[in-house]
């Protein structure tokens, strides 16, 4: 019987890796402990908050904290959040806990039939998609090599695609040694190493550099062979942008973990992921008296104005129903 049942879930686990899902229901649970507190002390916390959107369908199943939060929203890209403080705190760990329901879509946007929403941009958002951040210039390194890579194209989706090429065979992923995970592109130019925010960032700074909008987006990943699991650390990604198509989705740093998928990611991102939120060099609402954050999806916390990084985290997805619809 025993072998019966293992026999089972390893077919049941090999569909799942092998087929493409059209969508997958799942909850997401996003708890953390704020520990070891200094007594008397002000606390301020941000919580960043998963959202609906074209593929993504959040709702909010229940909500676990030691002090009142307030939903708030950051006005450069909307990022929406928790936000919790009190004047002196009064117990040395506080704990958080949300609970949410996901429905989460295939995004495919060169490929047929797509699965993509139309888009277009104002004049003020394809200025801050074409901006530097503090970790990602479009001068100097990163713009040499596009224009190198790039030459000779003219059509912007040829131009991303050699880009994404060049980052795809240049970089590899690998969490060794120190410096990687920042975003910061300089480093990614000089170690071709690095992880999920590594790859894109050089994607998006080597992009912008050639007049072609790009942004970021970060949040968690799902295990496409599980049902139920921990999930130890963040994932990101990206979109660039073509006038008469909109937003296409890549993932370079997937497409390396698996090459016999690396046409489907540029053009496509798959279900196994939730997005929480977008954007670099934030500010955050109500401001933190910190600097900008490189990115936020972990809580952010200060004491006494000072970012405070004891915190424990403590993430798991649990499918609610598994979806295996071929594509």
């Amino acid at each position: 019987m025993l072998r019966r049942i293992f026999i089972l879930s390893s077919l049941l686990g090999f569909v799942l890796s092998a087929s493409a899902q059209e969508s997958r229901h799942f909850t997401f649970h996003y708890a953390f402990t704020v520990k070891n507190l200094p007594a008397g002390k002000k606390v301020r916390i941000w919580i960043p908050a998963a959202h609906s959107d074209a593929y993504q369908e959040v709702k909010v199943l229940s909500v676990s904290a030691d002090l009142p939060l307030k939903k708030t929203r950051e006005a450069k890209h909307g990022n929406q959040m928790y936000f919790a403080e009190t004047a002196s705190s009064a117990h040395p760990d506080l704990h958080f806990d949300i609970q949410y329901d996901v429905v989460r879509h295939e995004r495919i946007a060169l490929s047929a039939p797509p699965r993509v929403v139309p888009a277009a941009l104002s004049a003020e958002e394809r200025r801050q998609d074409l901006a530097p951040n503090a970790l990602v210039p479009i001068t100097g390194i990163p713009a040499d090599l596009a224009a190198k890579v790039t030459e000779g194209e003219t059509d912007p989706l040829a131009k991303a695609r050699a880009i994404y090429d060049y980052v795809f065979s240049t970089m590899r992923y690998d969490k060794t040694g120190t410096g990687w995970g920042r975003g910061d592109v300089l480093y990614a130019c000089d170690a071709k190493k690095g992880n999920c925010t590594d790859f894109h960032s050089l994607f998006i700074a080597m992009a912008r550099s050639q007049g072609i909008p790009a942004r970021f987006e970060i949040g968690f990943p799902l295990p496409s062979d599980q049902h139920a699991a921990e999930i130890a650390g963040y994932h990101c990604w990206s979109d660039f942008y073509v006038d008469g198509k909109g937003w296409i989705p890549v993932d370079i740093s997937e497409a390396w973990k698996h090459p016999d998928k690396k046409n489907y990611f540029f053009g496509s991102h798959d279900v196994n992921r939730v997005q929480f939120t977008m954007g670099r060099d934030l500010r955050l609402a109500p401001p933190q008296q910190g600097k900008p954050l490189n990115y936020f999806v972990y809580p952010y916390v200060e004491v006494n104005g000072e970012e405070y990084p004891n915190v424990a985290l403590d993430f798991s997805v649990a499918d609610v129903a598994p979806a295996l619809a071929k594509r």
